[in-house]
């Protein structure tokens, strides 16, 4: 009964390509996406890293190579589906900006399968995997400065017009006295900068010069803090 049925639906389908070459597609398609799922996990670091989204990235070509296969050459299918796609809706947590473009790079590979052009889709994948590696292991597009806040707490007999302008224009390539604010019952004063230094720089050496200026009261450099929407 069962073996009749699926006779059947084989005999009745109106698909342009074979179950062998359905397979063979469907196999292709999960190790396109597989290959762009590795490549995302070796580009991000601990922080953005999504393992879900990993998953998906492996997902989203196999998805879209079975529906070119569904849809075949029948219009009204294509309509039908599209419509059912319509009323989907996608959400998700701001993450890293690359994400959007490996949503891309997978739909791509999926095209690429159900259409079947299996060695450009392998080729395309390939290089631009490579390219995505390359260009994440040479830091090519990295900013060379980085944004920090830089916080000093001084005594309230220490004159903070220029007291550590010498120390913090050799440590930074821009910076400015955003914040001049009370503390400890206003017996000290906390002086707030925007500072950009380079990634190379030394922390440590920094911090201690600012430190035998401002009587070894407590000095911190921090990431900028991220405005609320």
């Amino acid at each position: 009964m069962i073996n009749e049925i699926f006779n059947n639906v084989l005999t009745n389908s109106t698909s342009d390509i074979s179950p062998q070459l359905a397979l063979l597609t469907i196999v292709l398609a999960a190790v396109l996406g597989g290959i762009i799922a590795v490549t995302y996990k070796f580009t991000q670091n601990d922080d953005t890293y999504q393992s879900g989204f990993a998953v998906t990235l492996l997902m989203l070509p196999v998805i879209l190579s079975v529906i070119i296969i569904f849809i075949g050459s029948n219009i009204a299918r294509a309509f039908s589906l599209a419509g059912t796609l319509s009323i989907i809706r996608f959400r998700s947590a701001p993450g890293d900006p690359k994400d959007i473009g490996f949503i891309f790079f997978a739909i791509s590979a999926g095209l690429a399968c159900g259409v079947g052009l299996y060695a450009y889709g392998f080729l395309f994948v390939m290089l631009l995997c490579l390219a995505i590696l390359i260009i994440e292991k040479t830091k090519v597009f990295e900013k060379k400065y980085v944004h920090k806040q830089l916080r000093i707490t001084v005594p309230e007999d220490l004159n903070t017009d220029d007291a550590f302008e010498d120390i913090i224009e050799k440590y930074t390539v821009k910076h400015s006295l955003t914040k001049v604010k009370t503390t400890d019952l206003g017996s000290l004063f906390e002086l707030c900068y925007e500072i950009y230094t380079d990634r190379n720089i030394n922390r440590i050496e920094f911090l201690n010069e600012l430190r035998t200026r401002n009587g070894n009261l407590t000095v911190a450099i921090s990431d900028t803090p991220k405005k609320e929407k």
